[in-house]
């Protein structure tokens, strides 16, 4: 299952929670407003708490994926220094083998021509 799938699930059940809440929540009668102070102080405590699941899900979720996108940052700091680092050894064993050819080169150039 991948991530998105999961987001979407999560996303799914906290709707469908919310909306048992609110559901919850509106009158239903005579029976509610003989109630209404007891069931508004409870209705209350219970949207605040699952509000609160709500808001914690989704930021420890935004801090899993900060925490992610932070890894990925120093990776990719990581290689951005390695290949640099690479580039630059490149560069001076590229140098180091004109020069040695140049060497080579000019040794040849002063060798006896071979008489046939």
């Amino acid at each position: 299952m991948n991530k998105a799938t999961r987001i979407t699930e999560i996303d799914e059940s906290l709707e469908a929670g919310i909306g048992e809440a609110i559901h919850a929540l509106k009158p239903s009668g005579t029976a509610f407003h003989h109630l209404a102070n007891a069931d508004d102080e409870m209705s209350g405590k219970n949207l605040g708490t699952l509000l609160a699941r709500v808001t914690e899900r989704s930021t420890r979720e935004v801090e899993t994926l900060i925490d992610k996108l932070q890894g990925l940052r120093k990776k990719l700091e990581a290689d951005r220094d390695r290949i640099q680092s690479e580039i630059a050894r490149h560069s001076e064993l590229s140098q180091g083998v004109m020069q040695l050819t140049s060497i080579i080169s000019d040794n040849v150039k002063k060798l006896p021509n071979p008489t046939y």
